[in-house]
């Protein structure tokens, strides 16, 4: 994933895009940058690795030599930016989020030219690098933002800003991701997360349609290319990834969760497979809010039987290298042994997408006492690795858990059946429920169904990206 944060203004925004930019941190691990333009002229820049380091403290030593009433920044799990663009647009700083699945494809349209890109120490060539070049094809920056969304295949969201100041939002022509903007007395501001702005000042402005291309400046802001009238926002952003705070779509993330849960409780009690147990329990950290409802409408006492330790390992697979990612995963957890010994527990995940942490944590609660483990996914089993935003990806569909589980099952032929087993109500999907719970150690497994997630998130099914789930794009 990744996120931007942009301001412009009448005042400094060194601040404002520091802290900005630090408040979407949930979104990456990997590196982080920021950019201003100086009172005395040119663009001042810096990109740090956050793998061990989080944001704020990687990048407030930089503060005192950062000045300008206009910067963007942003955090990224992929390659550095914001980069600084010379070309006969002019000089301009961008940066981007998405995933160009044609990548090797264009790479190549470009080497049929002559053109020339920096490779890095992996010897790739720097996805923003790439999109400032197919931008740099064209006349104006506007029709080299368009011409570049319509060459990816995948999703691109981006923002560019410009010599004088100025700054230009792109929303991806599917709306897979927000683009807001915030207002205050001085300025305007634009990112991903609305909670964001709020705790900077800004007031709601403006939500940009899907393809929408704004400009933003000092005194406002102005539609360049109107919003298209197709949208496939990334589900993930209610059920996952969104920080509570947020709305999107005017639906807050806390909301929709809570909805989510109760809803899967709701439905459970009508299908006579509501489970009598002692605490219902989220896995930290988005679990919770769903836990929240689902024990709401159930009845049940909500707990937290275990809780993780974060003020040294924020994020669990910051780390490099896995088998230090799976210890520190390990290390976090503290149980309070009181809530697990001799208790029957279900816990609500956010989703389950590979199983390997989460059997870890199955294997820890028994360790500690629990008398029973039932798990609930938030959302339906993952059947594609996505190709849009990068999340749940891998090197292969079979590397998550139900899809691995159909292979084993059937083979080949259970590729034809992939919905039946998406299904618990069909006799493939109660095999694949048994099957994932036999492996896991679990004593239940439910998943959300996908209706009745898109009935908590609340907006027009038609508008939300489904993909992962029934591989219909």
């Amino acid at each position: 994933m990744g996120a931007f944060f942009g301001a412009a203004s009448h005042r400094a925004v060194v601040m404002d895009v520091f802290f900005g930019v630090d408040y979407h941190s949930h979104l990456g691990t990997r590196r982080a940058g920021m950019v201003f333009i100086d009172p005395e002229g040119g663009f001042k820049k810096e990109i740090h690795s956050i793998e061990n380091t989080p944001f704020r403290t990687r990048f407030e030593h930089d503060l005192p030599e950062f000045r300008g009433n206009s910067g963007i920044g942003c955090i990224s799990d992929s390659d550095p930016q914001p980069l600084l663009v010379r070309s006969h647009l002019g000089v301009f700083a961008i940066t981007t989020v998405g995933c160009i699945n044609n990548y090797n494809a264009l790479i190549d349209a470009f080497s049929h030219v002559g053109h020339q890109f920096m490779a890095q120490s992996s010897g790739e060539v720097n996805n923003t690098e790439l999109v400032a070049a197919l931008i740099n094809t064209q006349n104006n920056l506007i029709d080299g933002i368009r011409y570049a969304q319509e060459q990816v295949e995948g999703s691109l969201t981006l923002l560019i800003m410009r010599q004088d100041g100025t700054l230009i939002a792109a929303r991806d022509r599917m709306g897979r991701l927000p683009v807001l903007i915030g207002r205050d007395a001085d300025g305007c501001c634009v990112t991903f997360e609305s909670f964001a702005y709020g705790k900077l000042g800004y007031e709601d402005a403006y939500e940009l349609g899907p393809g929408e291309i704004c400009l933003i400046t000092a005194n406002g802001y102005e539609t360049l290319v109107p919003a298209g009238d197709k949208m496939r926002i990334c589900a993930f952003l209610w059920v996952y990834y969104g920080y509570p705070n947020s709305n999107y779509e005017g639906v807050n993330v806390e909301v929709m969760r809570y909805r989510n849960g109760a809803r899967m409780a709701a439905d459970e009690r009508k299908r006579g497979v509501l489970p009598e147990v002692d605490y219902v329990a989220g896995v930290p950290d988005s679990g919770i809010p769903h836990a929240v409802g689902y024990a709401t409408e159930s009845g049940a006492h909500f707990a937290r039987p275990f809780v993780k330790y974060t003020p040294t390992w924020p994020r669990s697979f910051m780390p490099a290298n896995e088998a230090v990612r799976k210890r520190v995963a390990k290390m976090k957890q503290i149980p309070v042994p009181e809530l697990i010994e001799g208790k029957r527990l279900l816990f609500v995940d956010d989703s389950i997408v590979r199983g390997n942490q989460l059997k870890e944590t199955v294997d820890f609660l028994y360790e500690a006492g629990a008398a029973e483990v039932h798990m609930r996914s938030a959302c339906p089993p993952i059947m594609y690795g996505c190709k849009y935003l990068s999340f749940s990806r891998g090197r292969s569909d079979y590397d998550l858990i139900a899809r691995r589980v159909i292979r084993e099952a059937e083979g080949e032929e259970g590729e034809a059946h992939i919905d039946e087993y998406a299904d618990a109500r069909t006799e493939r999907g109660q095999c694949l429920l048994r099957s994932i719970c036999e492996e896991m150690g679990f004593d239940s497994l439910s998943f959300q169904s996908l209706e009745g997630m898109l009935d908590a998130i609340g907006i027009d099914p038609e508008k939300v990206c489904t993909y992962c789930w029934n591989g219909r794009e």
